[in-house]
This record gives C-alpha cells, sequence and structure tokens, in this order.
C-alpha cells in the first residue's frame, strides 16, 4: 500500500499559483523592445500556434515538475504486508570460554576431528538461530572478560560476531568469576524481566579477581539464573613415537575442568550444570535450554517500509532537463531545425 510520512507537505501545491496571483507581474512593468519586423520572424518561427503549443508544453512540464517535487517532499512509500514476530521479554547473556585451552582437539564436528571452541561456534550459532524474539548477548572471557555483544535483537550480526572470535583474544587463563560478574552488572543494567546467564567453559577458574560462587550469590540477589556448561572429552588418544601406534596412552583431557564449582553456582542460581564431552551432547544440552527458557509466545505485528522518495525526484529531474532544453534551442521549442 502507497503511503505518505507528510501528506501535510501537499498543502504546498497551489503555492506557484498562489506567487503567480498575488505578487505583481514585474516583466509587464520593464521596457519592451519593439521590433517592426516580429510579425515576419513569427511566422519564419512557425507561426503563432506553433508558439502556443510550444508554451502549453513548457507549462505542462512546469506543473508536472512541481508536483512532482511535491510528492517527493512528501516522502512516499510502500507499506508492506503485516509480519509477526515473536517476542519473551528474556535476555540471554552467552560467556564463552576463550582461554588456550579451547584449541585443544578432542570434538568432532560432522565427523572431523574439531577444537573445542569451533564445535562450540557449530553448536552455538544454531541455537543463537532459534532465539528468534529474545534479546541476547556476548561475553568472551580468557585472562580477562569482557562484552563483545551487547543485548540486541540483531541475532545475525551477534552469530558472525561469535564465529569470528578466536582463542587468545582475552588471554590464555580463565576468569570465571569476572566473566559472571561483567554478565550480572550488564544484566543489572536492563529492565527487570527474565534475566538469563549461559556460561561455557573447559577449565576452573585461574584468573580474575572475582570468586565464582560469590560473583553467582551477585546473581542471585539480582535475580539472575545461570545455567553453566563444561565442554571438553573425557577421553583423548595421544600417539606414539613418530604418530605411530607404538606407545600411544590414553588421557583425559578435561582434567582441569571444576565441575564442582560449576554445579555449585548453577545450584545456587537456579539453573543447571551441563556436561558436554561431545558435539552430541552439546546440541542436546542446547536444545534442553530451549525447553527450559522457552521463547514467548506473545507476537510483535510490524509493517516492512520501502522508501520511493527517489522515483518522483528522479522523475522531476527529466522533466526540468526537458524544460530546460526547450527553453535553451529556439528549435525545439518550435519544431524547426536548422541543418548546417
Amino acid at each position: 500500500m502507497l503511503t505518505f510520512e507528510l501528506p501535510q507537505v501537499f498543502w504546498l501545491t497551489p503555492l506557484p499559483l498562489l506567487i503567480r496571483l498575488l505578487l505583481p507581474a514585474a516583466h509587464r512593468k520593464q521596457l519592451a523592445l519593439r521590433v517592426p519586423f516580429y510579425h515576419e520572424w513569427q511566422a519564419l518561427a512557425g507561426g503563432s500556434r506553433v508558439n502556443r503549443a510550444s508554451g502549453v508544453t513548457s507549462w505542462v512540464l512546469a506543473i508536472l515538475c512541481w508536483l512532482l517535487l511535491v510528492a517527493a517532499a512528501a516522502q512516499p512509500s510502500w507499506l508492506g504486508e503485516p509480519v509477526n514476530q515473536p517476542i519473551s521479554g528474556r535476555e540471554m547473556l552467552l560467556a564463552v570460554d576463550l582461554s588456550e585451552s579451547m584449541t585443544i582437539e578432542d570434538m568432532q564436528v560432522n565427523g572431523q576431528a574439531a577444537s573445542r571452541i569451533d564445535a562450540v561456534k557449530a553448536v552455538l550459532s544454531e541455537f543463537i538461530e532459534r532465539r528468534q524474539g529474545d534479546k541476547l548477548g556476548l561475553i568472551l572471557f580468557g585472562s580477562q572478560a569482557y562484552s563483545h555483544v551487547p543485548l540486541t535483537f540483531d541475532l545475525p550480526t551477534l552469530r558472525t560476531l561469535l564465529l569470528e572470535s578466536q582463542p587468545g583474544f582475552a588471554g590464555k587463563y580463565t576468569a570465571i568469576g569476572d566473566a559472571i560478574g561483567l554478565a550480572v552488572k550488564r544484566l543489572l543494567e536492563r529492565p527487570e524481566q527474565s534475566r538469563v546467564i549461559v556460561l561455557l567453559t573447559d577449565g576452573a577458574n585461574t584468573a580474575g579477581n572475582i570468586n565464582p560462587v560469590k560473583a553467582a550469590e551477585l546473581a542471585v540477589s539480582a535475580g539472575i539464573k545461570i545455567y553453566t556448561i563444561g565442554v571438553g572429552a573425557n577421553e583423548m588418544e595421544i600417539a606414539g613415537i613418530f604418530g605411530t601406534p607404538l606407545g600411544s596412552r590414553r588421557i583425559n583431557p578435561s582434567a582441569d575442568l571444576d565441575e564442582k564449582s560449576l554445579q555449585m553456582i548453577a545450584d545456587i542460581t537456579g539453573g543447571q550444570y551441563f556436561r558436554a564431552a561431545n558435539t552430541r551432547e552439546l546440541e542436546s544440552i542446547y536444545r534442553l535450554l530451549d525447553q527450559l527458557e522457552p521463547t514467548g509466545e506473545d507476537q510483535l505485528t510490524f509493517r516492512p517500509r520501502a522508501a520511493l522518495a527517489h522515483w518522483p525526484l528522479a522523475l522531476a529531474l527529466l522533466s526540468s532537463i526537458l524544460l530546460s532544453i526547450r527553453w535553451a534551442w529556439p528549435g525545439a521549442k518550435t519544431g524547426n531545425w536548422r541543418r548546417g
């Protein structure tokens, strides 16, 4: 449907006519040059009929140009069909560990060996796509914690920035307490609604100034729920001499994972702790989070709007060019072009 943002601009349509009627016609008071052979000149130019027709055409172009300019000033736009967008009012911060240990390749993505951070990105990006209607934010932490993406409805941008993040951005150690404290601070700045933190790590708190449990207690006082996820395989085979099975051994690459603290953080805040030893378990955890913290069923209806002001402006420019041509070359007015 065609609409105008400023329809009151159309009141200016008769403005040129009012100016012509109300202001004195200055050209009538000027001295004229008397030409004794005017009638012969007029005949050579094509006669009065051609001149009258040319004048009418010029008036039509001038009026059309003015009307198009008025229409452009009224800001025309095309209003699309109504679109329903789910809203929940939930505000969820994703705190992702980018410490050095996240580069360990003990996970699989599409049947190929992958690092922990690559597996997290693959699964978490799908989770983000499913959270339409929620406000999501991203906190990255290593030796320090920093807010990478503030709470936003722009989920495609958040997903892109997550995929571009790399281990080492925030240092090689793990500041879990600082990450929780920063997330609590960011959520406290928002209106009190459903506040959730999803914290994913593969280690223990080895850096930072805040104890993770103390940070969880702050989250409780602010009405914030924390879901913690411990990521990393339980078993990994280390190749032997020169990459052969000879002398190979199996180790637990997640020996440094502090599951006790992560469980305590989740219990204190009313959330849950999950253990993800592989990509399949990680996917099931995020599907479970969708059930525990479902997106809202309320609908926000909006209609997409496309601006059209450039079209009448382009037509007005074309009309002004044609009008200029008619005034610049007499032959264009009369239809008589001389051959060189």
